[in-house]
């Protein structure tokens, strides 16, 4: 066994269910929202473009501060931020189900998003430090499962809690579950070990967290205003150039926010890139399919939550079957294989329209979770396995970044480009969900779905050059 403290040792499993039932309730409060967006427009008296700032703003503050707490955690230690992290997200939980305008629950958010990026930030490292490393995987593998589960499980969880109770109660639900985790993390998790040797890179941190909040706000402000904006130009390219000064800021420390080192490894690289892929395209589903379901469809809100229950389910089953047949056939090529279920599951979905069989729904959406599945742990895997074991906290902030990353362009294309559509064949901006024209909604769906399916399947297209490269080296070799 690896030189663990045994009392460590022995909590090892119960700090695995510390840290994958916080992981899991900030990824799952990415997604619970948007099967409820609907009726928080309806109830806030807002635009269906407006409510989308309560999806959009939680990743927002987590992608631009996440690298952040990674960093924070090597400095103060991984269990501090961890147990700041889940205080946080608690009190961002509860003021979210207090509030009663617009403005106040994107503030709160923002609060919940905080937290959640302490939690996401450290929950890997912790894995590391408890686990030997002949279970180390096991359980990295399990807490990537999570990740998955729940950023497919909200949108069913939002709609049966809505069609039940008020919407509130989407965030209040959480409290009493930060409560618990962090009774478990006071009692369970192992101490701090402080590194005063070390320095939190502010300069890094504000370049980084400044080039996030002017892209993404530019992308959702951009398909409401218009992209010909002047504000909206400038913003773009601010964040391209602060983001170009950050790069140079981190090369020339000694001790960066991040170590961009890392991303000399092709494999590392290629897998993160595919992770950013897989996320952009689920999101792109995600955000769409509930206002399908509800608008197009006249679904209810529970019987749309229902519906929606068919991913996790089978993601639940195909994730970890796929990360124990990567260990026999490869993980390479789970991922291409994955990817390519996931990008016909979304081909498929494209060639739906308001007459539409529920069935046929039901069976597409399979395929696409079936593929998505099949990706998800083995490419965990390889982002893990990659990178050597005094850099799994970095690859782990990495992953968590680029995942994040992923569903706020999922999030930002799929609108955009619906919005985009919508109005050029009304002939004029729309904004919005266009009552009594079902055929217009379904257009731009169709279109954002073929887009997604395109984005997937460039990445099974590098996956396969990449699969193609190790054979060839290794015929190379024999010989």
């Amino acid at each position: 066994m690896d030189n663990i403290d045994k009392e460590i040792h022995k909590k090892r499993w119960i700090i695995l269910l510390t840290t994958v039932l916080l992981t899991f309730m900030s990824t799952l409060d990415g997604s619970i929202v948007n099967v409820a967006l609907p009726v928080m427009a309806q109830k806030l008296s807002v635009s269906m473009a407006s409510i989308e700032w309560v999806v959009t703003s939680y990743l927002i503050v987590i992608v631009g501060t996440i690298l952040i707490f990674g960093r924070l955690a090597d400095i103060v230690g991984k269990t501090t931020v961890f147990k700041l992290g889940i205080i946080i997200f608690t009190i961002g939980s509860l003021t979210c189900g207090l509030s009663n305008s617009l403005i106040m629950l994107v503030f709160s958010r923002g609060l919940q998003a905080i937290g959640a990026a302490g939690t996401m930030s450290t929950s890997q490292g912790i894995i590391t430090h408890v686990f030997p490393s002949n279970e180390r995987g096991r359980a990295l593998g399990l807490n990537g499962t999570f990740v998955a589960l729940g950023a497919m499980i909200g949108p069913p969880i939002g709609g049966l809690i809505v069609s039940i109770l008020n919407w509130q109660y989407i965030f209040l639900i959480n409290v009493p579950i930060g409560i618990l985790a962090f009774i478990l993390a006071m009692k369970t998790l192992p101490k701090s070990s402080n590194n005063k040797g070390e320095n939190l890179d502010i300069k890094g941190a504000v370049l980084f967290g400044a080039t996030m909040v002017l892209l993404f706000g530019s992308l959702t402000f951009g398909k409401e205003i218009g992209f010909g904006n002047k504000i909206i130009i400038m913003s773009l390219i601010g964040s391209l150039i602060l983001f170009i000064l950050f790069i140079r800021v981190e090369k020339g420390i000694n001790q960066p926010l991040i170590n961009l080192e890392i991303f000399k490894n092709s494999l590392f690289s290629l897998s993160i890139f595919c992770s950013f892929i897989s996320f952009v395209a689920i999101s792109c589903s995600n955000i769409i399919l509930p206002f399908y379901l509800q608008y197009v469809m006249k679904l209810t809100p529970s019987f749309t939550g229902l519906l929606m229950m068919v991913s996790p389910i089978i993601l639940s089953v195909a994730a970890p079957i796929s990360g124990y047949m990567s260990d026999r056939v490869g993980s390479e090529v789970l991922t291409f294989i994955g990817l390519i279920g996931t990008s016909l599951g979304l081909f498929l979905i494209s060639t739906l329209n308001q007459y539409s069989y529920l069935g046929f729904l039901i069976v597409f959406i399979a395929i696409m979770t079936i593929g998505n599945g099949m990706f998800q742990s083995p490419n965990n895997s390889l982002v893990m396995s990659t990178v050597d074991k005094d850099k799994l906290g970095i690859a782990g902030s990495i992953n968590a970044l680029v995942r994040n990353l992923g569903m706020v362009f999922g999030i930002s294309l799929s609108t955009t480009l619906l919005y985009s559509l919508m109005s050029k064949k009304m002939g004029y901006h729309v904004t919005g969900y266009i009552e009594g024209r079902d055929d217009v909604f379904v257009y731009g769906m169709h279109y954002v779905y073929i887009a997604a399916g395109i984005i997937c399947a460039i990445g099974a297209i590098l996956t396969a050059y990449r699969l193609y490269g190790i054979k060839a080296q290794s015929k190379r070799r024999a010989k």
